[in-house]
Parts: C-alpha cells; structure tokens; sequence
C-alpha cells in the first residue's frame, strides 16, 4: 500500500529502440491515423448530409464511425508522440482516462455491431413491418443504448482496475494503457472485482455474438428462398459490408485479448495490439463505402461540390 504513493505514472512500450525505426513508426501511425480520420470524418458527413442516406443503416452506420474515429483517436496520437519525443511517460490520471475511454468505444462498438445486425435481420426478414420495427424513435432508442452499455462498462472496467493499489513497478508492456498490463502490477493477487467484470463482459460478448450469429441464420435462409436471383444478389451485398465489419472486429479483438500476457513483451505482442487498435476503424469505411453503390454515388457527389466550392 506504501509503495502506490510513489506511482505517478505509467512507463508505455516503444516500438523500437532505434531512432530511424522511431520515425518510421511515426511515420506509418500518422499516415494509418490521417487515413482512418479522413475516411470516418467522411462517412458521417455523407450519412448526415445526403438525403438518400437517412434511413436507419446509414444512422446506424454514421455513429459506428463517430466509435471508430473516437477509438483510433484515444491510442495512436499518443503513440506517435511517444515515437517522436521519446517520452513515453503517461501519468495515472491520462491512464484512467484511456482505460475508460478504449471500454466504452469497444463496448459501444460491440453493441451497435448487433443493433445493426437486427437491422438487416428486419429489412430482409420483416420488410413489410421494417418501418415499424426500425422506426425514427426505435433507431434513436437503440444507438441510446449502445452508449449507454459502452459508459457503463468503462466506469465498471475502470473502476475495478484501479480499486487496488500497484506496487509491482511502472513499466507496461503496451503502447496504450490496457488492463491486463495493469493487473500484473496490481499488489493484489487476484483483482475480485475486475475478475467478476470481465466475466460480466465475457457473458455480454458471448450475447451478442450468439445474437449476430442467429441473425445471419435467418436472414441467409430467407435469402436463399428468394425467387429472383436478383433479389437474392441484392440482399446478400446489402449485409456483406457489415458481415465483413464484424468479423474483422472479432476476430483482431479475439486476437488481442486471448493471447496471454507475457512479462517480457515482444514486438509480435504490440503488432497483435496494433491490428486490434488500428485496422477495424480504419478499414470500416472503406469496406462500407467500396461495396455499397449508394455510398460510393453520395461520396462521389460531395467530393465534387467541395471541388466546385474551392475553385
């Protein structure tokens, strides 16, 4: 309990040792944070201001990308910094806050992921009560909830990650604050009340996996009893981006988090990480965007009047 007073910090990982290295890895992080940025700032001002993108996927899809621009903005820019200043310092209070923030962007990421799979569920399953199952007020309810469950399990997950004191160094073997790093440095054995969160949040997960999962079921043997070949073509590419999306993010999640946690990290680890952090809100835009006509017509046309504008 003494020692937890001389903590003031956390020591994050760097990538390398090696200046050159350093650079390069700045380098890479900005141009995949510029990208991830400008594809997700896009998306949501497409969504938000083309009349033909108002129903509710496209609202759904807006706030999964104001999630991912949230996400990738709470890790990289301090990785960078850390790259290029080599200071790789981050005080306990900037660690809550990460801590905080990285739950409820995964949490409320996991939850609109399944939200939006009741949505193509109801369009293709239920197409002649959709305007009621999906109304204006029921899409609101629903992205609510989302962030709802994203807060609460950022306050729950916070709360019991820092409810016992760290005596066992500084140093965590992540760019980012991430809970298992801090738990090995906790002074207790066995954290009771993170260990109950995360079992919470296994369950959780576990629901809506299962959820996303039964969704797909019925929607793909509806989908193949459909007459037209057409039609059939037609639903499929509608889920296909968010069939994509979600298996990228369980999959890099799975990655990232079954994976133990060693005492002497390696660069293999932090690459794990990395995929987890960066390539789901930087990919998300363009899988939606590239597969989806409607998208791709509406980015088109706001690209041009912003050309129009500056000329």
């Amino acid at each position: 309990m003494n020692n937890q007073t001389f903590i003031t910090n956390f020591l994050l990982m760097s990538f390398s040792d090696v200046w050159e290295l350093q650079i390069l890895h700045a380098v890479l992080f900005f141009l995949i944070y510029l990208a991830a940025l400008m594809g997700n700032l896009l998306i949501i001002l497409v969504t938000a201001m083309d009349p033909h993108l108002q129903t509710p996927m496209y609202f759904f899809l807006r706030h999964l990308s104001f999630i991912d621009l949230c996400f990738i903005s709470v890790t990289v820019p301090k990785a960078i910094l850390i790259s290029l200043t080599h200071r790789n310092s981050i005080s306990i209070t900037q660690c809550v806050i990460q801590i905080y923030c990285i739950v409820l962007f995964v949490c409320a990421e996991l939850a609109l992921l399944t939200v939006m799979s009741y949505d193509r569920y109801a369009a293709i399953c239920h197409p002649l009560h959709y305007e009621t199952l999906m109304s204006r007020g029921s899409c609101v309810q629903m992205a609510a909830g989302s962030w709802v469950s994203g807060s609460l399990s950022g306050i729950m997950h916070t709360a019991s990650t820092f409810s016992e004191p760290f005596c066992k160094g500084n140093k965590l073997g992540q760019f980012f604050c991430e809970i298992p790093h801090l738990l090995k440095l906790s002074c207790s054995q066995l954290n009771t009340a993170e260990f109950g969160t995360i079992i919470a949040f296994l369950i959780l997960g576990l629901g809506c996996f299962l959820f996303i999962i039964i969704s797909y079921v019925y929607i793909f043997s509806t989908v193949l009893r459909m007459p037209s070949t057409e039609g059939r073509s037609k639903a499929f590419f509608t889920c296909l981006p968010h069939l994509i999306v979600t298996t990228v993010f369980f999959t890099t999640a799975f990655g990232a988090h079954v994976k133990p946690t060693s005492d002497t990290p390696s660069v293999i680890d932090l690459l794990v990480s990395v995929f987890y952090v960066v390539v789901p809100p930087t990919l998300n835009p363009a899988i939606y965007s590239l597969r989806n006509k409607v998208m791709k017509t509406a980015l088109t046309k706001l690209m041009r009047q912003a050309f129009t504008r500056f000329r």
